[in-house]
């Protein structure tokens, strides 16, 4: 069974703690929070996302996801860690180096949170192999990151499958997880390609019955 990673991207603000209370309540495995900048990606959500973090946190246990989509990565590792999430992901394309890259994910473990790396669909995925075996999780973006509603990318689903074959055949302990234009349409695509956590966005937040959607994402059978 794949896990449901919701975004809170299209969660109005006056609905906020109703709509993560009824989040929690149909069974979303964690919040996806999409840290932007508007210089790494056109939106800017931080006002936004740092007051919806802070209202997760003091109102539910259901685990954090933070992606940071965003140039100034250590900043953001120091401004979301007060929040003790799950996992902390930043996307290699904001990085200089190979150094860096190991920099900020000894920076994230020392702060005793998982680490993922993110890496946008024109990025190949022989850039982020050689991280893997550091890594809790490695998000594939199947779509151009910055903005929801986006159709996924056929071709992406290929880089999850070769991202699984290199975890399996090297035995390592690391997730693949899926962003963008996951709906119940194209969810099957991704968790045969080796996904174990997809993020959904709009297929949720805009449905009348939420839990509804968690099941069948979660179940759907091809």
């Amino acid at each position: 069974m794949i896990e449901i990673s919701t975004s809170v991207l299209g969660v109005e603000k006056e609905n906020s703690i109703k709509t993560f209370y009824n989040l929690e309540t149909a069974g979303t495995n964690y919040y996806h929070i999409d840290v932007m900048d508007g210089k790494f990606v056109e939106q800017n959500t931080e006002e936004k996302m740092y007051t919806f973090t802070n209202e997760i946190s003091q109102m539910s246990n259901i685990p954090l996801d933070v992606h940071l989509m965003v140039e100034n990565i250590k900043e953001n590792i120091d401004r979301y860690s007060i929040f003790k999430p799950h996992i902390i992901t930043f996307h290699l394309e904001a990085c200089k180096n190979k150094e860096e890259v190991k920099k900020y994910i000894k920076y994230i473990q020392d702060n005793e949170i998982k680490c993922g790396i993110s890496i946008k669909p024109n990025t190949n995925v022989e850039e982020v192999i050689e991280f893997l075996p550091y890594l809790h999780l490695c998000l594939i973006m199947t779509v151009e990151p910055g903005k929801g509603g986006q159709k996924l990318i056929p071709e992406t689903v290929e880089k999850v499958k070769i991202i699984k074959k290199y975890i399996k055949d090297n035995n390592l302990d690391t997730y693949i997880e899926v962003d963008g234009g996951i709906n119940i349409n194209t969810i099957n695509a991704v968790r045969n390609a080796g996904a174990d956590i997809a993020v959904v966005g709009n297929a949720i937040i805009s449905a009348k019955d939420y839990k509804t959607v968690i099941k069948e994402l979660k179940n759907n059978i091809s």
